[in-house]
């Protein structure tokens, strides 16, 4: 027998019966795309919690919550900042644009001040935190190096 006897009568794994060879390319796309379609149809919902809200609403702010956006507000109404340095202003205001106010509108403390002016619970927190930085001023940095 000759080698070329041989080689005609041998079945080679790639060859399929009558010389044409199986498009593999194409049937492992499919199988990728129909393993993809399994995977996604049985993948679970994503929840949509919410938290609760730690107080009751005030009057004066609106029911409905959207997402809590950082405002980029220069002045607040009823904040004199004169008093303070650039930096000691910057970083109040730092502050009054970044918290939320916790009366549940969802606006920082400066767009729940300028939004909702007669919140009982932002007037006593733009107090506090101008007070947190004079009595941070008045400590000055030595004081805090000492500890």
């Amino acid at each position: 027998m000759s080698s070329d006897d041989l080689n005609s009568t041998s079945t080679s794994p790639s060859a399929a019966p009558g010389g044409k060879r199986p498009n593999s390319l194409g049937q492992v796309a499919l199988g990728l795309i129909l393993l993809a379609g399994l995977i996604w149809a049985m993948a679970p919902g994503r929840a949509k919690y919410q938290p609760a809200p730690l107080r009751a609403m005030p009057a004066g702010c609106s029911q409905t919550t959207p997402d809590f956006v950082p405002t980029d507000v220069t002045e607040v109404p009823g904040v004199d900042l004169r008093a303070f340095s650039k930096a000691q202003q910057n970083h109040i205001l730092f502050r009054l644009n970044m918290e939320p106010c916790p009366c549940g509108c969802n606006n920082s403390i400066a767009g729940c001040r300028i939004n909702h002016p007669t919140c009982p619970l932002v007037k006593d927190l733009v107090e506090k935190i101008t007070a947190d930085e004079s009595r941070a001023t008045s400590q000055g940095p030595e004081s805090s190096s000492q500890k």
